[in-house]
């Protein structure tokens, strides 16, 4: 038996439930995926330090504001991050496969200030500040990432899709592939692969941040265990799952009485 076989069966049931649902008209689904997309948005940017809150955050995305006070950068941030958002989207809906070039073209846009390094690996070596590990020299990055995506095929192979969507984020953020934007791109690269397996994105909260870093922390610096981003992921894509069904239900009842 394995450690989360438990909330692991409650996910795939949920799951299962809401397939089984009359789902939501088009317009619906459209405005909760911008309603995750800008909260999403604005919780992966606050993880890295932007000030913007998620108000500020939606007026960019919805109206196109500039937000006094506020620096370029982290405008850019908001818009490479939806787009970057849109884009895995549209790869989940077309089941592309996660190759070393889509990595580089989700970072491309989620880097949008920054022409040098946008979509390429870093060439200078890196220190995560507060960690015990040190990433790998950049001659290394390219090796690493291929032997990382190879392993993730058998780990998916061998574990539950969030398993191993768990262990590969912990493995590609000890990379640190880029120069910036590492945690932003794993972050999409989560919901790009639970998409595509039939689940819902989820949002990792800033709220959440320094228990998202111990995860890190754990794993590199301790026990080599991805137990704790797993069971991180797991509490999220529940909570998602039950606040879908919810207002499907909600919705579909709504169209009975009509």
């Amino acid at each position: 038996m394995g450690r989360f076989d438990k909330e692991l069966t409650e996910i795939d049931g949920l799951k299962e439930k809401l397939a089984a649902m009359c789902p939501l008209r088009k317009e619906a689904l459209q405005r909760l995926l911008e309603d995750f997309m800008i909260e999403s948005t604005y919780n992966s940017n606050a993880i890295e330090g932007s000030t913007l809150t998620l108000q500020e955050t939606a007026l960019i995305i919805q109206e196109g504001m500039t937000i006094a006070g506020k620096s370029m950068r982290e405008h850019l941030e908001v818009i490479g991050h939806k787009d970057a958002f849109d884009f895995i989207v549209s790869l989940a809906d077309e089941k592309e496969p996660l190759t070393d070039r889509r990595i580089k073209e989700i970072h491309s846009l989620i880097l949008i200030d920054n022409a040098s390094y946008r979509g390429r690996y870093r060439d200078v070596p890196v220190m995560i500040r507060g960690a015990l590990y040190h990433p790998p020299q950049p001659y290394l990055i390219e090796p690493q990432i291929e032997a990382l995506m190879t392993a993730y095929e058998a780990m998916k192979r061998d574990k539950h899709i969030i398993e191993a969507i768990a262990e590969f984020h912990l493995r590609f953020e000890g990379i640190h592939p880029f120069i910036d934007g590492n945690g932003r791109t794993g972050r999409l690269i989560i919901n790009l692969e639970l998409i595509k397996a039939g689940y819902l994105p989820v949002d990792i909260k800033f709220a959440s941040r320094d228990r998202y870093y111990a995860c890190f922390h754990t794993f590199f610096d301790s026990d080599k265990s991805p137990d704790l981003l797993t069971e991180l992921i797991i509490g999220y894509e529940i909570q998602e799952l039950k606040r879908y069904i919810e207002i499907v239900e909600y919705a579909n009842s709504v169209r009975k009485e009509d």
